[in-house]
């Protein structure tokens, strides 16, 4: 599963060559050139990152961050912009950001600023984790091993995996989870997520997830 990242830049050129170059990397880019855009693909796509530009139509990179954040979506989010006053940066941090690049930039200094955050979030250097004594997951390809041998689970089963992971000893929502699992033209079922936990349990040990009534799910490690 790749990576997957929003760039709401609206200078369609410097857009398309940020996507390019990002693609050869092997990210997934999803591109928006205002707000409105960016504040749709945000919550009908997970997104793993967010790039955005400041001075954009419909509605700033200021504020779209700002609404993201208070929706409660925690990904991390680079700022790209010609702003360079430290009244804006700092208006920058203050609604969210977890980095600021100025144009011009490099891409591959953008590149280096996208894979440290992304390694703070989610060490994908480190692609194998141990769950317990001979069950690994390997996190950049989401397989599940005991002892060598692969263990069978759902496509959604093992990104929900990857979501404790990415969150342990965190109360994920159920929100959180269903941001995570459906696609925006699937229905999320509440259904489907008892049988998700219920086959994970039996898998990595019941003792690992603990549910918060009415709430959601916690993945405990301590």
């Amino acid at each position: 599963m790749k990576t997957t990242l929003l760039l709401l830049e609206d200078d369609l050129q410097l857009s398309d060559t940020v996507k390019q170059f990002l693609e050869l990397k092997g990210y997934e880019v999803y591109c928006a050139y205002d707000g409105l855009q960016a504040e749709e693909l945000v919550y009908e796509k997970h997104m793993d990152l967010m790039l955005l530009d400041v001075k954009v139509p419909q509605m700033s990179g200021f504020d779209f961050l700002k609404k993201v954040r208070e929706s409660g979506k925690d990904m991390p989010a680079i700022f790209i912009t010609s702003l360079n006053s430290v009244e804006d940066v700092e208006k920058g941090f203050e609604v969210g950001c977890d980095d600021y690049i100025r144009k011009p930039f490099a891409l591959k200094e953008l590149l280096v600023r996208i894979e440290a955050l992304l390694k703070r979030t989610f060490d994908t250097h480190q692609s194998d984790i141990e769950i317990s004594k001979g069950l690994v997951f390997d996190t950049k390809d989401l397989i599940l091993s005991h002892h060598h041998k692969r263990v069978a689970l759902k496509t959604k089963e093992l990104k929900l995996l990857a979501l404790f992971l990415k969150h342990t000893n965190t109360l994920l929502s159920y929100e959180k989870i269903n941001d995570a699992l459906w696609d925006y033209d699937e229905e999320p079922s509440s259904g489907s997520l008892r049988t998700y936990i219920k086959t994970l349990r039996a898998t990595i040990g019941k003792e690992k997830i603990e549910t918060i009534k009415n709430v959601g799910y916690r993945f405990v490690t301590e």
